[in-house]
């Protein structure tokens, strides 16, 4: 596993995007976003916020690794996980005209 190339704090995230820490803590609750805990703290691979939204695509990937029952910790493995097929990490290719392909990987776990 390749480790994020930064991690931000809810707090951090939650003044990028604009909203209450509260609404941060939800969207980790809802898979909108994932989140691992890093030196006692809650944190959040920093490339997976992009400017002031989450990448469009990272929902949905993380509801199918969940379904596919995949923890939060298993999903983070997976996201930055090299793949020489895409090529690269999943997470990387979530931002670019990539992302349909990591949907249709993540799906294909579930069978």
């Amino acid at each position: 596993m390749t480790e994020p190339r930064g991690w931000l704090t809810l707090p951090d995230i939650a003044e990028r995007l604009e909203v209450p820490i509260s609404r941060v803590q939800q969207m980790v609750r809802d898979r909108a976003l994932v989140a691992a805990r890093r030196d006692g703290v809650l944190r959040v691979p920093a490339e997976l916020v992009a400017n002031r939204t989450v990448l469009k695509h990272l929902p949905g990937v993380l509801n199918l690794l969940h379904d596919a029952g995949y923890t939060d910790a298993e999903a983070l493995h997976w996201l930055y996980s090299p793949d020489d097929t895409l090529p690269g990490l999943p997470a990387e290719a979530l931002a670019d005209d990539r992302a349909t392909e990591v949907k249709r990987r993540a799906q294909a776990l579930g069978f």
